[in-house]
């Protein structure tokens, strides 16, 4: 008799603590999805704050002039500041409450593993910012460049603008790859080699455009030593007063109108002088 009152007794211990377990794990269960309910309103209402404020911002500008350096190609890829970073906002307030939900849970291994990746995320979120910041640096330095050249009428202005815009563009994604924890050994080992090779090739490209502007320097004193703004020359069958004399061009005015002459063409052909 004793012997099954024992077991009645375990019995009834044990059914009542498996009921125990099942209703405080399913008290830990609400509690969870109430966190993860509440999570959910308060990212909606910050994620609706947030891209109100960076459209007041203009920040997607900075990701147009990303857009417009065509570092990815003709392609249909194109980058949005404000919808890159709503997305790492949103992904953060989920983890975070994620986190919690799990510590109500009391499921350890997964708090802690999330915990890992909401720590590395800022850390990703800034090496892509850093990339973007040196995209758009590099595409304000290759239109300068671009532009220098122009005005000196140097050849191979696109060119050495987009070797010096890539060149740059690949320091800053090697430095946001550092960044974000990634092992760039291989590349940083070999960067001298590939900085000097590119170098060496921008000093002969910055030597061969630069003969054309000297020797159109040259031609420009030629012509101003030789003539003078209001005398009357006849060149190429143009007869007229020299009215200006710039860098690449003499300007006459004729009977009919205002000629352009390339310096060139002055300093090549037979030039009559009118007394």
């Amino acid at each position: 008799m004793e012997v099954l009152d024992q077991l009645r007794s375990d019995t009834l211990n044990t059914v009542n603590t498996l009921f125990f377990k099942i209703g405080e794990g399913l008290i830990s269960f609400i509690y969870a999805l109430l966190v993860l309910v509440i999570g959910w309103a308060i990212s909606k209402g910050v994620i609706f704050i947030l891209r109100k404020a960076l459209t007041v911002s203009n920040i997607d500008k900075i990701g147009d002039k990303v857009n417009e350096s065509d570092l990815f190609g003709k392609t249909d890829f194109k980058i949005n500041i404000s919808e890159v970073i709503i997305g790492f906002v949103r992904w953060i307030l989920i983890l975070v409450f994620m986190i919690i939900a799990a510590d109500v849970m009391q499921w350890t291994i997964i708090s802690v593993e999330i915990s890992n990746l909401l720590r590395y995320l800022p850390r990703l979120f800034s090496a892509i910012a850093l990339f973007m910041i040196g995209v758009y640096i590099a595409n304000f330095v290759r239109k300068a460049i671009h532009g220098l050249f122009t005005s000196l009428n140097m050849s191979g202005a696109k060119i050495i603008s987009s070797m010096v815009f890539y060149g740059i563009a690949i320091l800053v994604t090697i430095t946001a790859l550092n960044q974000a924890g990634v092992d760039t050994t291989i590349i940083t080992n070999n960067i001298t080699i590939i900085l000097g090779a590119f170098l060496l090739t921008f000093a002969l490209a910055f030597g061969l455009g630069s003969k054309d502007v000297i020797t159109n320097l040259l031609f420009t004193f030629y012509a101003r030593k030789n003539y003078a703004v209001g005398e009357k020359i006849k060149v190429n069958g143009n007869e007229g007063e020299i009215i200006a004399i710039d860098n690449i061009s003499l300007t006459l005015k004729t009977a009919t109108g205002k000629v352009i002459i390339p310096i060139l063409q002055v300093i090549e052909n037979t030039v009559e002088v009118k007394e």
